[in-house]
């Protein structure tokens, strides 16, 4: 009589059991809009109720097959758990570059939030957990391309304000070089480059010439580039494609938001009109010579690293806050000058985007430039054609032809278009060493990763100072404006 007072009370424990996670889990598919995902309460039954399947047969094998599988089923559980909350809740993120000092610096460990901005579905589901888009050791996919599914994301906490620092995908990382040392490179910026050095000269300057000539000369310089870059895999690799999820994540700060005209004036940002307020820490590149090596204390006071340190005996320059920049001017026992790089040096940074452009436009003085926002038409021409061919072919899926001085899309001639997704302008904070959408363009919604919520580590990768920054553990990146 008790042994069955005791099963009766056991089976209403798992009745319980079943029922709320049954609950939470038709609460996440009504939260993800996938009712495919209905298939599998039969086997949520099964683990609570009917125990028609053995899913630990291994608990009853023999020691060695015991052992090993408790391994599996430990490690399979972990890795399905960290897929999961890294899909739809949260991820580690790391900042790998010092393109955003001195707010976020090398070496700080990000908490970065899903749900601030929503989560997106998985385009490339199956994929290996833990990784972006290679295996360690083996060098190859982490992922497999089938099947990959359309973006779509759910809702969230919010959306991307201005002067946020976003997480995202690196929107020109459709196409990548996959030897080692240009897996990071622009590969469009590398077209441009080889095209021009091996594309004969045209016989008047691009500036005189006629906008379809000039789209046909850029066509021409980047068919050129990419076809040396591909002739050549013992110096660059395959190119490959990635899919928007298995691109290399980036962060930056967001300074242009879907539907705002941005311009910038002689280096400050303006949105519609409006000059954006400049981050705390922003910092300029200046020309530095000294006359005696600085202290480290005044390095690690100013925010001095080795890698800028490097930069001015390199090429003559580094990147300096204003505060830092002051600092120096007044040490004149250390320094000679001290002065603000402008364009009027010819610092070569690269083209600005469109590369298939003749803008004109610099990394100091760029647009003005409307950035794309959902459901928005915008007049096509010309003119404006490089600047939204991207967008248009790459991001939206549509074919894109310019010929007799007219523009088709999927065939058909456009004298306008409307976008189906929002866009985003991001910047760097280090405004003179950061690869940003002054050179790759717009970053697309499907490309946003996430919100950084606070800093959980700070590792110092310099020689100069401590090797963890205790003090800014645990600070939030929404103060560090």
């Amino acid at each position: 009589m008790i042994d069955k007072k005791k099963a009766n009370l056991n089976m209403k424990k798992q009745w319980a059991k079943f029922i709320v996670v049954v609950l939470l889990y038709l609460l996440f598919l009504y939260w993800v809009k996938s009712w495919l995902g209905l298939i599998v309460i039969p086997f949520i039954y099964d683990v609570y109720i009917s125990k028609k399947i053995n899913w630990q047969w291994w608990k009853d094998a023999e020691a060695p097959v015991r052992f090993v599988m408790s391994w599996v089923d430990a490690i399979v559980f972990a890795l399905v758990a960290v897929y999961f909350i890294n899909l739809f809740f949260f991820q580690n993120y790391v900042i790998p570059s010092s393109s955003l000092e001195k707010s976020l610096l090398r070496g700080d460990y990000l908490f970065v939030s899903k749900l601030s901005y929503g989560p997106r579905i998985p385009q490339t589901p199956l994929t290996m957990p833990l990784t972006q888009h290679t295996l360690p050791i083996f060098g190859c996919k982490s992922y497999i391309s089938w099947p990959h599914w359309d973006y779509r994301r759910v809702p969230g906490l919010g959306t991307v304000q201005q002067n946020d620092i976003v997480v995202f995908n690196y929107p020109a990382g459709d196409s990548v070089m996959t030897e080692e040392k240009y897996q990071a490179a622009d590969y469009y910026q590398y077209c441009y480059l080889y095209g021009m050095q091996n594309v004969e000269a045209p016989s008047q300057p691009v500036d005189s010439m006629k906008a379809q000539q000039q789209w046909d000369f850029y066509q021409k310089v980047l068919a050129k580039g990419a076809s040396i870059i591909k002739g050549n895999p013992n110096e660059f690799g395959d190119v490959i494609s990635r899919p928007t999820d298995r691109r290399e994540n980036y962060v930056k700060r967001c300074v242009g938001l879907p539907g705002q005209t941005l311009e910038i004036r002689n280096k400050r940002v303006y949105t519609d009109g409006k000059m954006n307020k400049e981050p705390d820490n922003v910092q300029y590149t200046y020309f530095v010579k000294l006359k005696q090596m600085i202290p480290d204390a005044i390095m690690v006071d100013l925010g001095i690293t080795m890698e800028d340190m490097i930069s001015m005996n390199t090429y003559g320059y580094m990147p300096l806050t204003n505060r830092a920049a002051a600092a120096l001017k007044q040490r004149t026992d250390l320094v000679e000058y001290v002065r603000e790089v402008t364009d009027s040096d010819h610092v070569d940074t690269g083209k600005t985007y469109p590369v298939d452009g003749n803008t004109g436009w610099t990394r100091d003085n760029y647009g003005p430039v409307w950035i794309p926002a959902k459901g928005k038409s915008i007049d096509l021409n010309l003119q404006n054609i490089a600047v939204y061919e991207r967008p248009i072919r790459v991001y939206e899926g549509n074919e894109l032809e310019v010929k007799d001085e007219k523009i088709y899309i999927n065939g058909k001639e456009a004298k306008s278009y409307t976008f189906k997704m929002d866009y985003y302008w991001m910047m760097g904070d280090n405004r003179h060493n950061s690869a940003d959408s002054r050179y790759w363009g717009f970053v697309p919604e499907d490309h946003v990763v996430g919100k950084p919520i606070f800093i959980w580590l700070s590792v110092n990768p310099e020689n100069v100072g401590p090797k963890y920054r205790w003090g800014r553990l645990f600070n939030m990146v929404d103060n560090i404006k």
